[in-house]
């Protein structure tokens, strides 16, 4: 996801037939925010939400959908009363007993970008993450799915009048693809992603902080990223395996749990439309009934949760909530 509409309440009292089913929204101190999987936690660090019209995320589906699904899709996931699915932009910052690992960066600090909400924004991401007990020089490794805005803001920060790596001692693992396809301007509808090419990413492999990668790359620990092509030429995911305990951090490859059930839906924000279709495919296939936890780069509310059959061979995301 690449676009935002300014910040507003994202959670409103459902009206019609539709809130006997909805409970009430739990307040952030009551959702989750840090996962254990073995020796491996995941802990979600927010840089900003907002709302996003559905019809213009999902163009000629039919939306009708969202509104069937209200009982597990609000209110977290989608508000029926203004018809608009709902994102986090955020980080995973993983942890194993070796190294620390931050994936997705956020919108970023002080850029120039097309949205009003993220253009020359000044939030509390860097706030949220010592909060968090993260400190920007200790981590290791940094991953960003892909090159999209909303996913590489923080790899760099504003000091001195230039642009530096925010976290000044990681290694970025930045995929060959999805470099060489920005170089190509193939990654999708957003024409800032070419300034954040020059604010966020470039500065990086100039400071000699970035690992071109090409392929799976082996973190340790049972922690790997996983190529995922589709969204974007080079998207990829982070997968954990610790003491049998498994979850994939799959970026944008899902943006909202709609498209568990409706994999073939056409996504504004996919480079690839057709790729991206058939890249949510595998995924849902390969992890119905499975027991991994799936967790998205958008997906607010209690964020974490599985893909589960239902009646009819129709799939749902359930989260620990329900």
């Amino acid at each position: 996801m690449h676009n935002s509409i300014s910040r507003r309440a994202a959670f409103s009292v459902v009206a019609g037939a539709a809130a006997a089913a909805i409970t009430r929204p739990a307040r952030a101190a009551e959702l989750p925010s840090v996962w254990t999987f073995g020796d491996v936690t995941v802990t979600r660090v927010i840089d900003m939400q907002g709302p996003f019209p559905a019809a213009r995320a999902f163009p000629g589906a039919p939306l009708e959908e969202l509104d069937a699904n209200a009982s597990w899709l609000a209110p977290y996931f989608y508000d029926p009363a203004t018809k608009n699915i709902l994102f986090n932009y955020q980080s995973y910052v993983v942890k194993t007993p070796r190294h620390t690992v931050v994936m997705e960066c956020g919108y970023g600090n002080d850029k120039v970008r097309g949205s009003a909400a993220a253009n020359m924004r000044k939030g509390p991401y860097l706030q949220n993450l010592a909060a968090a007990g993260v400190q920007t020089d200790k981590v290791d490794f940094v991953l960003c799915s892909h090159f999209h805005t909303d996913h590489v803001g923080w790899n760099t920060k504003m000091a001195d009048g230039r642009w530096v790596p925010t976290f000044a001692k990681a290694r970025y693992l930045f995929n060959k693809n999805e470099l060489d396809g920005l170089m190509r301007g193939g990654l999708g509808p957003d024409p800032s992603t070419k300034v954040a090419y020059e604010d966020s990413i470039k500065p990086v492999i100039d400071a000699g902080n970035a690992d071109i990668i090409d392929g799976a790359f082996d973190i340790g620990d049972g922690v790997q990223v996983v190529p995922m092509p589709g969204h974007t030429p080079g998207h990829q995911t982070l997968t954990i395996n610790s003491r049998g305990r498994r979850a994939i951090l799959v970026g944008d490859a899902l943006h909202n749990p709609i498209e568990v059930m409706h994999p073939e839906w056409e996504v504004l924000f996919d480079a690839d439309k057709e790729g991206g279709k058939a890249a949510r495919k595998r995924l849902v296939d390969a992890h119905t009934d499975v027991d991994i936890t799936v967790f998205a780069a958008h997906f607010g509310g209690p964020t974490a949760g599985k893909i589960v059959s239902e009646k009819g061979g129709k799939r749902r995301f359930k989260t620990a909530a329900g």
